[in-house]
């Protein structure tokens, strides 16, 4: 271990002594604590699937969900020391973002030194220049990133948000995110989840709207807002529901007399003019980018000022290198950040970022159902989230979970 040891120095200027001066020496200890704790390679990357099912159907306004499809990742050190990445890779042939991982990714990784990510980042962009720039390639990429985020974190022996430069302590702001279909199309069952949160202490909550028609979702919001009170914020989630801007600001402004906090995705991710018509059109704030990939559609995006609210999620836009470069890109702009589901992840970039703002919390943990192969969760108290104080990520994976759901293994 270092040793710093204090004594007095006379310090002469010129032909005239000073008075003696306290002067402390820094030994940095032996070799090993000055080179190789900060040059470990990674010596294995494997990847799986699993698909597990929802608890219940999840209804919104584009489709129904019964099952979501994950590519884990894990990565290992010259040390030991293992780094846990994840990524959603929808419901269907979830199985690619693993082949991406093994195929494609590895020769990357591997054989690198784990705190070099800019430098894994930029190699993986430039490998997959033809498969990737988005997509599952991407997600792929995303969850390695973490992974060694993950990983460097531990050997630091540091909770994530720390170790990139802690803003908040203790806890985060957090939203209630729920609303779906499946559990309260009707408007008093709606109004019955919502006040629940509302009760919880969250003093912000989301809820779908679009698959309904708009007088229906006006009443399901009359509601909502009826039964949560004036003070609580009502945030709206269409989920790309329509296909053109006149639609979508028609019904927004149908939704504004109960003052909704912002509108988040309403029409498909690249109608980039589209929603900057859609902003131009409303009072309501529009908030979007949980399927954007890479820092170059969050340009597009800011360029258009079709978005007051950010949306990266580090899932899906390129992991924590890219988010970070996401984040500080819009907090030039003075545009905030909120990021998209992952709650055990984003909760330590909501503690570490100065421009984001809400933590998306999900109370019903049959949407977020990767918890399943988790051994660790999240505390919710008084509607704020507890950040996690283990090392990384303070994400622990049940193998034996793990093991019912995957369908290829590690490899």
């Amino acid at each position: 271990m270092p040793v710093v040891t204090p004594h007095r120095e006379e310090i002469v200027v010129g032909d005239t002594p000073t008075p003696p001066v306290n002067i402390t020496e820094y030994d940095p200890g032996p070799a090993l604590f000055q080179s190789s704790y900060y040059r470990m390679k990674v010596v294995r990357l494997e990847a799986c699937t699993a698909e597990i099912p929802l608890g219940r159907p999840a209804t919104f306004a584009t489709r129904t969900v019964r099952e979501r499809h994950f590519c884990l990742v894990r990565v290992r050190r010259e040390d030991g020391i293992e780094g846990l990445g994840y990524c959603y890779v929808g419901n269907r042939a979830g199985h690619l973002a693993t082949l991406a991982v093994r195929d494609l990714l590895r020769s990357c990784v591997v054989g690198h030194e784990s705190e070099h990510t800019e430098q894994i980042w930029d190699g993986m962009y430039r490998e997959s220049l033809l498969q990737g720039r988005g997509g599952l390639v991407l997600r792929a990429m995303s969850a390695i990133d973490n992974a060694l985020w993950d990983a460097n974190a531990k050997a630091a022996g540091l909770p994530l948000y720390r170790y990139l430069g802690a803003h908040r302590e203790g806890t985060v702001p957090a939203y209630a995110s729920g609303g779906y279909y499946a559990r309260s199309a009707r408007p008093q069952d709606l109004a019955d989840e919502v006040s629940g949160y509302a009760e919880q202490g969250f003093e912000a909550v989301k809820v779908k709207v679009g698959l309904l028609s708009v007088r229906e979702d006006a009443a399901r919001l009359e509601a909502a807002r009826s039964a949560i009170g004036p003070d609580v914020q009502l945030l709206l989630d269409a989920n790309n529901a329509w296909r053109d801007a006149p639609s979508a600001i028609a019904a927004v402004r149908a939704f504004e007399p109960y003052d909704p906090a912002w509108i988040e995705e309403p029409v498909m991710p690249d109608e980039v003019e589209m929603m900057a018509a859609i902003s131009r059109g409303v009072r309501t704030p529009v908030a979007t980018g949980e399927i954007d990939y890479g820092r170059w559609a969050f340009s597009r995006l800011l360029d258009a000022r079709a978005a007051s609210v950010l949306q990266p999620d580090v899932g899906v836009c390129g992991g924590v290198t890219e988010w970070r470069r996401i984040a500080a890109m819009a907090a030039a702009r003075g545009v905030p950040v909120a990021p998209h589901s992952r709650q055990e992840s984003h909760v330590h970039l909501v503690a570490s970022t100065p421009n984001a703002t809400l933590l998306e919390y999900f109370p019903d943990d049959s949407i977020t159902n990767i918890s399943r192969v988790f051994t660790t969760s999240l505390e919710a108290v008084d509607g704020r989230v507890a950040i996690p104080d283990r090392p990384g990520f303070g994400v622990e994976l049940d193998e034996e979970a793990l093991a019912a759901y995957w369908v290829d293994g590690w490899a």
